[in-house]
């Protein structure tokens, strides 16, 4: 059968399925066996679930999502009471198949029509510059390096994930795009940025740390000339390496991790990314849960050091970050995984549609470019609405 018709037959059937991005184009997963709702009392056992598999099938794993709520609670970061719109802290699924499909997801709902959606911003550039202010007080005081404000873009919208995907995916193809369909709820993600990539003991992660805008007179090379001239985009990167090499030091064999791609461009929609790849070999004995902990939530969308950040950036927020900042991803039979962080997301949840970017502050930013730089990151998704 037409894998392109199985989508579309699978999609109006209204079964629960995920799409993940992959080196040749994207897999499919559905017929679930079983959907894990995580929670604080039960992630642990989950991630200490242990399945000897010597030879394992495509459909040997579970895939789903951590929020970052869920992750800050797993190392002991708590969360003052915030607004909350009782989301699922966390969802894994058992998958029983798997179809692989080309990049050219072809799909279209003819009855989504409405183009005019208006979205509210939970920040307004005031108070932006306000919250601003406050964190570049902690920088020169030491209590943080580096801090990044999260804002929320949100509307009302009933919309069609399956239609949404394949046009961000024609437009603004990303290497850890997904989307997950379920009854209740749905994600949409451009993500770029890997976190955990780990085959037996190699494990990689992959740290972004710098934006500028796309224009006509912006390619390639230029952006990364932008990158280097600019000390508080060096400054930024510098920092989240060196905070991702420590985080991958806790769970490594000393002297295995390094650079392995230093300081890179990779070109999107809107904007061009800084980009580094950071490769280490496993000590003994580590477990699914020592990699979580030591390497979520990722340090590239909270800043650093990351505890302290952490604990800064939740007492001043007062909106659940629900899947924002969390992570995406499977955990193989063979305890091999992939995950990335969430962003440029799409979180739609009762009918309401949300959208969260972040962007960094160091003792070097302008709240006005900063505030800019947010937009920037969510405009590929907004557009999507019209």
């Amino acid at each position: 059968m037409n894998k392109i018709k199985q989508l579309a037959d699978l999609h109006s059937s209204k079964k629960a399925y995920i799409i993940y991005k992959s080196k040749e184009g994207f897999d499919l997963y559905t017929d679930f066996s079983k959907k894990i709702i995580l929670n604080n009392k039960n992630i642990s056992s989950f991630l200490k679930k242990k399945k000897n598999i010597k030879k394992i099938k495509q459909t040997d794993l579970y895939i789903g999502f951590f929020g970052y709520e869920l992750l800050n609670n797993l190392i002991g970061v708590k969360i003052p009471k915030q607004k909350n719109i009782k989301f699922p802290k966390g969802i894994f699924y058992k998958p029983e198949k798997k179809i692989k499909l080309s990049n050219n997801i072809i799909y279209k709902d003819k009855s989504f029509f409405k183009s005019n959606y208006k979205f509210n911003i939970n920040i307004n550039k005031n108070s932006y510059s306000k919250i601003f202010s406050k964190f570049k007080k902690k920088i020169k005081r030491g209590e943080t390096y580096q801090i990044k404000i999260c804002t929320k873009y949100k509307t009302k919208s009933k919309l069609d994930p399956l239609d949404f995907f394949s046009r961000l995916s024609k437009t603004n193809l990303a290497p850890e795009a997904f989307m997950i369909r379920d009854k209740n709820y749905s994600i949409i993600s451009c993500s770029p940025e890997n976190l955990i990539t780990k085959q037996g003991s190699f494990i990689t992660t992959k740290p972004i740390a710098g934006t500028v805008r796309k224009n006509k007179g912006m390619n390639n090379s230029r952006a990364l000339q932008y990158f280097r001239k600019n000390i508080k985009e060096t400054k930024e990167h510098n920092m989240i390496v060196d905070m991702e090499r420590n985080d991958l030091s806790k769970i490594c064999k000393e002297g295995t991790v390094k650079l392995s791609r230093k300081k890179t461009v990779e070109e999107y929609k809107d904007l061009f990314h800084y980009v580094s790849l950071i490769e280490g070999r496993l000590k003994k004995n580590i477990k699914n849960i020592d990699i979580i902990k030591a390497m979520m939530p990722g340090g590239s969308v909270i800043g650093c050091p990351k505890i302290s950040t952490l604990n800064l950036l939740n007492n001043q927020e007062k909106e659940n970050r629900n899947i924002y900042t969390g992570s995406f991803g499977l955990i193989k039979f063979n305890g091999d995984m992939r995950f990335n962080i969430i962003i440029r997301s799409i979180l739609n949840f009762r009918n309401i549609s949300e959208i969260s970017v972040a962007s960094g502050v160091v003792i070097d930013s302008n709240p006005h470019q900063e505030f800019n730089e947010n937009y920037i990151k969510a405009k590929a998704l907004i557009e999507l609405f019209k």
